[in-house]
């Protein structure tokens, strides 16, 4: 079959060309694009519903990034060795297309559409998220959807000074800004990524490098449509019905500005706005006929109507009048109040309130065999820093099931996480895996920075050495084109309302992470960097109040905290460590109550052994004893030997964890030893001196007797005890023990008989 397909490239340099093609695969959906770059091939599509469902009320959006095993040449690690539900790197990819394309739907469009995007063959050098973007927007502009775009999304790192766009895996080493960014030709439409204490310019400098290379990426996909496209779908525009608008203004406007001025709480405020909307209501209803009932259609006008009213009202208020809903200052920060060691079980926990938002942190410190195993299209990797964020339903007053985490708390948690693993200690020096656990207990704008803040004093309150504390802060901006008013610490009301939210964490000296969604046209850089500046003073105040409470971590873990120590060992002696089937470990395990891992160096002759417990005398039990093992036993040196095991000719003592030698009969005592019996017996401690070591076997040559004082001095007249094995002492020599002449005199004389007696047969 020859297919018609269209071919559009992109060269980014560096040998980074961009392939996007149409016409091949997956013809049924609405749009298909098959996006290639090196050995990596994306596959996007999109499909959206003829029709709008009855009473469709918002516009139904799915947006799916996943990964097929078989990109990599692996099969699934599942009990099933299928692909199950998406994996938190897939969600967190989904999302970042999501939040890029879904302004770009126009008003009134409600039928459910469908993106998916899928990596078919992957590129071990290439990342594959911020090209995902580009495809599903690929696929939608050649599409018959509606879809103000193209849009595309790159990633922007830099690396000694240097920025790079879209850069190989190889070039990520060492970098200290990593941001995925998406934007149309004409403005930026979301940001975020992790930085190492970077300036607010040097953000700003960032996105405008990436925005040059997405017109670019953009002007190949309106190539592509040109060539290769749809006609788009026609969208009946909403109309108001301005009559309608203006009847319910006359009857609320005033209503509403009242309580918005008022500075009122959050739930008072809703049940007073709620009020005024079921009067509105009423009124109209009044005018019904009795014994009929309101038309659906008009009532849902009304409403939908008064909330426009309401949003109108509240954004003219703030730019007019500076004036905000809990009637704070545009840059003020609500009310703090911070506390740590809030509970006494937690290895550490802290609780952070700001207004009416409130998240309770506990840290839980484990060891390295508490490391989460990901298993991805492109292979194993463990995690040692966790965060975990739960929106708990008590925490905006409402009562429903408790679900596992959705997108929206691992998008919170993974933000959070990026923001505190910049102040983390490097892995050679930090031991433990670290799982932070923020529950958020009240919800009333930004529980994702409150996660930072608490997460931040909870590490410190837990002893984990992290370099400062690190805040967070939610940003919003209203603009009506002229007038513009960035919000400080935006409330949850106040977080639809504008036409920018940010959240930006940082320490004292620069940014951690950032987050922005931007929904307004044309937002000139000089806007977006005073609101960064704002944002830093707003962090600042929060850190500020934070050092108060606990400006260090603790110098020492809590009581129950586990211990975890490192040592390191020659890598030959992982196998006298570990012990025949495992047998050394576990006795050493059991022995002290300790938990104990090795792992082997990928370069080097050192080997890492880490161990856990529970306290400090289980550490130093297990690890004198692993010293023990790797320890070289010095000749001349006199150790506490143990009793292994009591033979006829002596007995087999332990003088070293792992040392074992013969403590022979004659070396025993000065006098002369008949027999074993009642000398020695089994867990018998005796302090022995090493003699030497034997340079062919490498045995031990051990010895009590000299340890002691020689009762016959120095003539050796001792009956011909103790040291005849090595013929002193004025004892009979090996010839006279083995009978004189009864046996042949040497090996050779028994080889020659052998050899004789086998040439004879």
């Amino acid at each position: 079959m020859n297919w018609q397909t269209v071919t559009k490239t992109i060269d980014l340099g560096d040998g980074k060309v961009i392939s996007i093609e149409t016409g091949k695969m997956a013809r049924q959906a609405d749009g298909a694009i098959l996006l290639r770059m090196g050995k990596l091939a994306l596959l996007a599509t999109v499909v959206s519903s003829k029709e709008v469902r009855e009473g469709q009320g918002f516009f139904p959006l799915s947006v799916d990034y996943q990964e097929r095993f078989a990109s990599t040449g692996r099969i699934p690690g599942s009990f099933q060795r299928r692909e199950g539900r998406l994996g938190d790197h897939e969600i967190l990819i989904s999302r970042l297309v999501d939040r890029t394309i879904r302004p770009l739907f126009p008003d009134g469009y409600l039928n459910e559409t469908q993106v998916i995007v899928t990596m078919l063959s992957a590129d071990e050098n290439i990342e594959s998220d911020a090209l995902a973007g580009f495809a599903a927007s690929a696929a939608l502009t050649i599409s018959d959807i509606p879809f103000d775009g193209p849009i595309s999304e790159v990633r922007v790192v830099r690396k000694e000074g240097a920025f790079i766009v879209n850069p190989y895996k190889e070039e990520l080493e060492g970098v200290d800004m990593d941001i995925i960014m998406g934007a149309t030709e004409e403005n930026v439409m979301m940001v975020e990524g992790e930085m190492s204490e970077c300036s607010e310019e040097d953000l700003v400098e960032a996105i405008k490098v990436g925005h040059e290379v997405i017109k670019q990426m953009c002007q190949v996909q309106n190539e592509l449509r040109a060539e290769a496209g749809k006609e788009k779908r026609e969208v009946i525009p909403v109309e108001i019905d301005e009559a309608l608008m203006q009847q319910i203004a006359d009857l609320a406007k005033e209503k509403i500005y009242e309580v918005a001025k008022s500075g009122s709480e959050k739930h008072e405020r809703k049940e007073k706005f709620k009020a005024i909307e079921e009067e509105v209501v009423a009124h109209f209803e009044a005018q019904v006929e009795e014994g009929e009932e309101m038309d659906k259609a008009l009532k849902s006008n009304v409403k939908e109507y008064f909330h426009k009213l309401e949003k109108k009202v509240i954004r003219t208020m703030i730019l007019d009048e500076q004036v905000r809903l809990d009637g704070r200052a545009l840059d003020e920060v609500r009310a703090l109040n911070l506390e740590v060691d809030v509970v006494p079980s937690p290895h550490g926990c802290s609780l952070f309130c700001r207004g009416e938002t409130q998240a309770f942190a506990t840290v839980t410190l484990g060891s390295k065999l508490d490391e989460k195993l990901v298993d991805k299209a492109s292979g194993l990797s463990k995690d040692r820093f966790l965060l975990h964020y739960n929106f708990l339903p008590f925490s905006t007053g409402e009562a429903k099931f408790l679900r596992s985490p959705g997108r929206r708390e691992i998008g919170h948690g993974n933000l959070a996480m990026r923001s505190l693993k910049m102040v983390l200690p490097p892995d050679e020096e930090n031991p433990y895996t670290i799982r932070i656990v923020s529950d958020i207990l009240e919800s009333n704008g930004s529980s994702s920075m409150a996660t930072v803040c608490s997460g931040s004093m909870a590490l410190m309150d837990a002893g984990v050495p992290i370099r400062t504390g690190v805040s967070g802060i939610a940003m919003g901006m209203i603009s009506d084109g002229e007038k513009v008013a960035v919000l400080t610490d935006i409330l949850g009301d106040e977080d639809h309302l504008g036409d920018m939210d940010f959240k930006v964490t940082g320490t004292k000296d620069g940014i951690c992470a950032v987050q922005m969604d931007i929904k307004v046209d044309g937002l000139p850089y000089e806007v977006l960097t005073a609101a960064l500046h704002q944002a830093n003073a707003g962090r600042n105040h929060i850190l500020n109040q934070m050092n108060e409470v606990i400006a260090e971590p603790r110098e020492e873990l809590k009581p129950h905290a586990p211990r975890i120590e490192m040592i390191h060992i020659g890598k030959e002696y992982i196998g006298a460590v570990i012990g025949t089937g495992g047998k050394v470990i576990q006795e050493i395990q059991k022995e002290t109550n300790s938990t104990i891992n090795i792992e082997e160096p990928e370069s080097g002759d050192q080997a890492t052994v880490t161990i856990y417990a529970t306290d400090k005398d289980s550490i130093e039990k297990a690890k004198n004893w692993i010293k023990g093992i790797v320890a070289e036993p010095e000749v001349g040196e006199v150790y506490e030997a143990v009793v292994k095991s009591v033979m006829p000719y002596g007995a087999f003592v332990e003088f070293m964890p792992g040392k074992q030698g013969l403590l022979h009969i004659s070396e025993i005592s000065w006098k002369r030893l008949e027999s074993m019996d009642d000398v020695l017996s089994e867990g018998e401690k005796v302090k022995v001196k090493l003699t030497g070591v034997d340079k062919r076997s490498g045995k031990f040559r051990l010895s009590r007797k000299v340890l002691m004082e020689n009762p016959y001095g120095d003539s050796g007249d001792n009956d011909g005890g103790g040291d005849y094995r090595q013929n002193g002492g004025g004892g009979r020599d090996r010839g006279d023990r083995r009978g004189g002449n009864d046996r042949p005199r040497n090996r050779g004389d028994r080889n020659r008989n052998n050899n004789n007696n086998r040439y004879r047969n």
